[in-house]
């Protein structure tokens, strides 16, 4: 029986995670282009996206890298960038909690954008889902995310020459980021941060080496933690 349940809920992750395909593929396949122009070979472009799997700030890094910009702030960008992971992995470790730690670890590898959004809000509206259920559904929402990542960017990289620009992939970067963060614009915190985030963002465009969007996603977190504290201290 538990077995039976195990496979469901993988299969039902696994149906969850298929439509973002609409999106990882051409976003895949845009990192493959702007890889090989940016004059990384195939082995560099895979490698990026195998070991870093994370769009925006693999996006964000061979921006900079090709602008000759130093490697501290490469670094500190990309890391910036990725900061929402940390925020992802606390919100979701508690549902958990019992999983062992190599499977965490494991896990925390196939935490991205898709597979958090998704999660949370399975575990969030089944709460009685069994700790096997939990990882099997998690699984699930990541297996067709991460073999569509890896061959969009495959395919990018060896024939994006020939992709038409009237194909227009970077389309897929926003939409992607929008079709996550508005179901999750849940309370006035949340709001809040993201107003934040966008007003900064444009505000700060001047500064350099892209340094405004670390200042703006710093200023809209700290905006969204002290809304949310002052929330619940009034609930309380």
């Amino acid at each position: 029986m538990a077995s039976t349940t195990t496979k469901s809920a993988f299969l039902r992750g696994l149906g969850h995670g298929t439509p973002f395909l609409i999106i990882i593929l051409p976003f895949g396949l845009l990192f493959g282009v702007v890889g090989t122009e940016a004059g990384f070979n195939l082995a560099e472009v895979m490698g990026f996206s195998f070991l870093v799997i994370a769009g925006a700030s693999q996006f964000a890094a061979v921006q900079l890298m090709t602008e000759n910009v130093p490697t501290l702030i490469v670094i500190l960008t990309a890391l910036t960038v990725n900061l929402r992971m940390a925020m992802y992995s606390a919100s979701i470790a508690p549902y958990l909690r019992d999983v062992s730690m190599w499977k965490r670890a494991l896990m925390s590898y196939g935490l991205v954008d898709q597979t958090y959004a998704l999660g949370v809000a399975e575990f969030e509206n089944t709460p009685n889902l069994s700790t096997a259920e939990r990882v099997a559904y998690f699984t699930g929402t990541g297996l067709p995310v991460f073999i569509a990542w890896y061959i969009s960017t495959y395919l990018g990289a060896v024939f994006g020459a020939r992709i038409p620009p009237e194909f227009a992939l970077d389309f897929a970067v926003p939409i992607s980021f929008l079709a996550l963060v508005a179901p999750a614009l849940k309370t006035i915190a949340h709001v809040a941060a993201a107003l934040t985030s966008v007003v900064l963002a444009l505000l700060l465009a001047f500064v350099p080496f892209g340094l405004g969007l670390i200042i703006a996603a710093l200023i809209a977190m700290c905006v969204g933690a002290f809304i949310e504290t002052k929330m619940e201290g009034h609930a309380a």
